[in-house]
């Protein structure tokens, strides 16, 4: 049975969580491989709305084991949250595994991002506030604290000493900050201990036996291409790798397993934070994409930038994460408008690129080249095939497909679970 990687084509937020969910029912492990609690999932039910941060969207699947891995941080205090939301809704939690080897955001992570960014003033990132970059730049930095190390006092000491020697005299002589003390950071963390034990496992030998079986793993993960550490409009971006290359190091199951990867991607696009843009709309039309589309963070509630559907993006995103299918989200938020631009390539001081520029500089000065498509008027919500869509909406889905380089093998034609096209299978072995 396949393993399959899902990924956000563009900057995040383009519906991952409903995408899982759709799977969810035909998979036995979901696989969160990256990131923290600085982005969020949707997931509507029937009536009833779920926003997940940081578990994976598959622990709403009944008999669907979630799967935090080893390339996840985690804020243990919002890992608890978020699990007795779900136990008060009558979700059953019980299944979740958290890698051994996932790493541990401490209080003086948040207060190092919070402080940083406010310090930066104008250079500023964009970030949550979370503590998620420095708890990665502590993994890089080889003195981060891991899941295992909380069931070891002696050991979770003296890695917090070590990790706070530097921070302190940071925090104290740069920022004017107090200093932190270690034992009130130990006592923290050591108080998460006991419930957390049951759930810590070596994910990455669990996922590779239940490949052995024939299960079926989908691994989702969070953020999206553009904030790739790696591959995305760097500096502004996430602090790990969100391309389908982070689900093979931040899970410990090898790339020969992988059978198809499938990118989400918006029919227009957003993006949250500071950074380039290149097709972000400042007039009507971009108030009416966010408005229409509820283009609001699930973590922060922060506004989103939009902007039209980008082209050159969604090629990249095709090509740095192989993509073998696109679910195309959000076609309905276009209904009602007379026209449609598409960004089919930039233009860069007289110069066109159809693909993207890997000079920083250049993208931040891309004028998008657009081309427009007649819009349609018609409630899409009730479509249940590709024909069923108005012709303009057709017309407007073939011309992504041919430009992204990708197959779209599914259509959201609205927010609820039900409110899909399916196109093609999206669960395929090689």
């Amino acid at each position: 049975m396949p393993a399959v990687v899902l990924i956000g084509g563009q900057w995040g937020d383009e519906g991952k969580g409903k995408a899982t969910d759709l799977l969810g029912s035909r998979v036995d492990y979901v696989v969160k491989f990256n990131g923290g609690n600085n982005a969020g999932h949707t997931v509507v039910i029937g009536d009833e709305k779920y926003a997940l941060h940081l578990l994976p969207s598959g622990i709403l699947s009944p008999g669907v084991t979630p799967v935090i891995g080893n390339g996840v941080v985690v804020d243990i205090e919002v890992l608890f949250e978020e699990l007795d939301a779900l136990i008060e809704r009558d979700v059953d939690v019980s299944k979740l595994l958290v890698s051994e080897g996932a790493h541990v955001i401490a209080d003086y992570h948040r207060t190092v991002d919070k402080v940083t960014e406010r310090f930066l003033g104008k250079r500023r990132i964009g970030t949550t506030g979370r503590g998620i970059g420095p708890a990665y730049a502590d993994k890089i930095n080889r003195v981060g604290l891991r899941m295992t190390d909380l069931f070891d006092e002696k050991i979770l000491a003296e890695k917090i000493e070590g990790s706070l020697d530097q921070k302190n005299h940071l925090l104290v002589k740069v920022y004017n900050r107090r200093a932190i003390e270690v034992q009130e950071t130990l006592d923290e963390l050591l108080t998460y201990a006991e419930r957390l034990k049951p759930m810590v496992a070596d994910t990455g030998l669990v996922l590779n036996k239940a490949l052995d079986e024939g299960k079926t793993v989908l691994f989702e993960g969070g953020q999206a291409t553009m904030l790739d550490v790696d591959h995305g409009t760097y500096p502004f971006v996430t602090s790990s790798n969100a391309t389908a290359g982070g689900a093979v190091t931040g899970s410990g199951v090898g790339p020969t397993r992988i059978d198809s990867v499938i990118g989400v991607i918006k029919a227009y696009t957003t993006r949250v934070g500071e950074g380039p843009f290149p097709t972000e709309l400042f007039d009507d039309d971009g108030e009416y994409l966010r408005k229409t589309g509820a283009e609001f963070g699930v973590t922060t509630g922060r506004p989103r930038r939009c902007g039209w559907y980008d082209s050159v993006i969604a090629r990249y995103s095709t090509r740095v994460n192989g993509l073998t299918d696109i679910v195309l989200t959000k076609l309905d938020v276009l209904t009602g408008m007379e026209k449609v631009p598409v960004c089919v390539a930039y233009e860069v001081d007289g110069v066109r690129y159809d693909e993207m520029p890997i000079d920083q500089t250049a993208f931040h000065h891309a004028k998008p080249v657009y081309e427009e498509f007649d819009g349609w008027w018609e409630d899409i919500s009730q479509c249940r095939t590709f024909e069923d869509l108005p012709a303009n909406a057709q017309a407007y889905v073939r011309k992504l497909e041919e430009l992204s380089g990708c197959r779209i093998s599914t259509i959201g034609v609205g927010p609820r679970r039900d409110e899909i096209i399916p196109v093609h299978d999206l669960i395929h072995a090689r």
